[in-house]
């Protein structure tokens, strides 16, 4: 299990390499697809992913991620109030086919999976956005296997004993730690290709700091629906990991917490 679950970590990283390095419209292709299979495995637990409320999210996505790329939408506020109200008016005309709380994970996919990951894509056509696109990553994915390790080594006082039993408050400090600190590392090594000054360097890593916090709350997030729903994993399109969704549950959060930090400190 750990063999297959490093080889598929090293393939995944592999991919996302030559995917941002790529940029433009591979990048946000590959975002868009992976938001619908992220929204697919999310409408699978709430038994809508093949259905008329299903289909009013995809649809909204479609339309999203169309805008990334043409920005015919003026407002983004006009699109997430037309997504609500397209799939209220499904969830109404075809009243008592759906449940309340299918209707709203029908919009809480459209916002938390379809555009969330999004400022992936977003970030990393910001100015200097080849290179601090990478601290999603960073304060995601490198807090944590950092906090895997030090909650191995360390851990001793649980976190969420009832949503995680496996996580402790030692591995989250760790995990935290550990991720400013190859932030710290990336930026020096960085230095020989960016212009980056102490200034950069500084709210690199306290961007760092507030997205591994952050992605805690999307790991968590992530576990708790599938807590609620008694589902093990959203997938298994990734050996060793599961779906979309149980990878990527941390970036969701990361990357837009990334992106309105270099928009608005990086002036």
């Amino acid at each position: 299990m750990f063999k297959t679950r490093l080889i598929s970590g090293i393939v995944l990283v592999i991919i996302a390499l030559v995917l941002i390095i790529t940029g433009g419209d591979v990048l946000l292709c590959s975002m868009g697809i992976v938001s619908c299979i992220g929204m697919f495995e999310l409408y699978r637990v709430f038994k809508i992913e093949k259905n008329a409320l299903g289909y009013a999210g995809y649809v909204v996505l479609a339309v999203y991620y169309l805008d990334l790329k043409f920005h015919f939408i003026p407002d983004m506020m006009m699109l997430v109030i037309g997504a609500l109200m397209l799939i209220l008016a499904v969830y109404v005309f075809s009243f008592p086919k759906y449940h309340a709380n299918q209707m709203m994970a029908a919009f809480l996919g459209v916002i938390y999976v379809g555009m969330m990951i999004s400022y992936v894509y977003l970030t990393r056509m910001l100015p200097m956005g080849s290179f601090f696109v990478w601290l999603i990553f960073l304060s995601s994915w490198g807090c944590d296997t950092c906090a895997y390790c030090a909650g191995r080594l360390f851990g001793k006082h649980k976190m969420a004993p009832i949503l995680s039993p496996k996580k402790t408050v030692e591995g989250a400090v760790g995990g935290v730690i550990g991720s400013v600190l190859l932030t710290l590392l990336y930026g020096l090594i960085m230095k020989n290709f960016f212009e980056i000054d102490e200034k950069v360097l500084l709210i690199m890593m306290v961007a760092t700091f507030i997205g591994s916090f952050i992605s805690m709350v999307g790991d968590l997030a992530a576990s708790a629906i599938k807590r609620n729903y008694e589902v093990k994993d959203y997938g298994t399109l990734i050996p060793g990991h599961g779906g979309i969704l149980d990878r990527f549950d941390s970036v969701f959060f990361t990357a837009p917490i990334i992106y309105y930090i270099a928009v608005h400190l990086l002036k």
